[in-house]
């Protein structure tokens, strides 16, 4: 019965995913305006962290940014339900991958490992092109929604080509569980963490930032190698992904390195297209406590 009621309740994302793109994208226009405009969702977040971000850029060059940040963001978060519409084909266009050869060594050994990257780009329709190209099993993980509706939903959509989700809370005991298949699970590595115990501290985007190490541990306890995800938009609703090899041997790397480059390369591809990171984050609420 909660299933019935389930799909009635996400009728309107349907219709939504039906939508043909020219349509799709008018819709996502006028909510634009409405959102920047009108509503003004998170702007005081928005402005302060691209305005401290980006000391240099001057008060005319924040704007253009953060208005060109919030059709974005109000794209992305529309095309994720796309999914639930889109063809294998149509997704396959979309998101295109430049450099598979980069894991076929490890495809060949069927090794497992480890994909980093932030919320950057349309991570929802990334995960979906990985898993299509067949090359490689894609797992996830996710933390589960308290609101059972959109748990359902989100899952169900971020499933629908076979997609693996892993919950955090269970996440070492199940990527050990799966360690046959060839698989390159997920993580998004620009939380911010709530153990301020449990995190490295280092400049990011010219502020000082905690940083989530939950990539670099789980990839040294199981020993496996460390893969970052480039992401581009190449023009609306259309995407590239490149990727970067860390480390096939993390076990022999020095504490925190791995955190260090990830972070890194996540903070040279935001320079280059600033407007596709989560600026409505409050990335920056924490601060690093002095110690005698």
């Amino acid at each position: 019965m909660k299933k019935v009621a389930y799909y009635i309740l996400a009728l309107p994302f349907y219709v939504l995913a039906l939508l043909p793109f020219p349509l799709f994208y008018l819709l996502c226009s006028f909510l634009y305006y409405v959102g920047y405009y009108l509503i003004g969702y998170r702007k005081k977040v928005i402005f302060q962290n691209l305005s401290r971000s980006f000391p240099q850029y001057s008060h005319e060059q924040i704007v253009a940014v953060a208005k060109k940040y919030y059709g974005f963001m109000i794209d992305t978060s529309l095309e994720a339900f796309k999914v639930l519409a889109m063809s294998k084909s149509t997704l396959r266009k979309r998101v295109v991958v430049e450099n598979w050869d980069l894991i076929e060594p490890l495809r060949i050994k069927q090794q497992p490992f480890l994909f980093v990257m932030g919320h950057y780009g349309n991570w929802e329709w990334m995960g979906q092109g990985l898993q299509l190209s067949e090359k490689v099993q894609v797992d996830t993980l996710y933390q589960p929604l308290s609101n059972g509706f959109f748990d359902w939903l989100i899952s169900s959509t971020r499933s629908k080509y076979g997609i693996h989700l892993i919950p955090m809370k269970s996440s070492l005991k199940e990527m050990i569980r799966r360690s046959t298949f060839f698989s390159g699970t997920i993580f998004l590595a620009d939380q911010s963490p709530s153990n301020l115990d449990a995190c490295h501290w280092m400049e990011f985007l010219n502020q000082d930032t905690p940083v989530f190490l939950g990539t670099e541990r789980i990839a040294k306890k199981l020993n496996r190698p460390v893969v970052f995800i480039h992401t581009y938009r190449v023009k609306r609703g259309y995407y590239r992904v490149r990727f970067s090899l860390i480390t096939d041997l993390p076990n022999e790397t020095a504490p925190n390195w791995i955190t260090e480059q990830h972070t890194r390369m996540l903070e040279q591809d935001i320079k280059q297209q600033p407007e596709l990171w989560l600026w409505s984050h409050r990335r920056w609420k924490h601060k690093r406590r002095i110690t005698e």
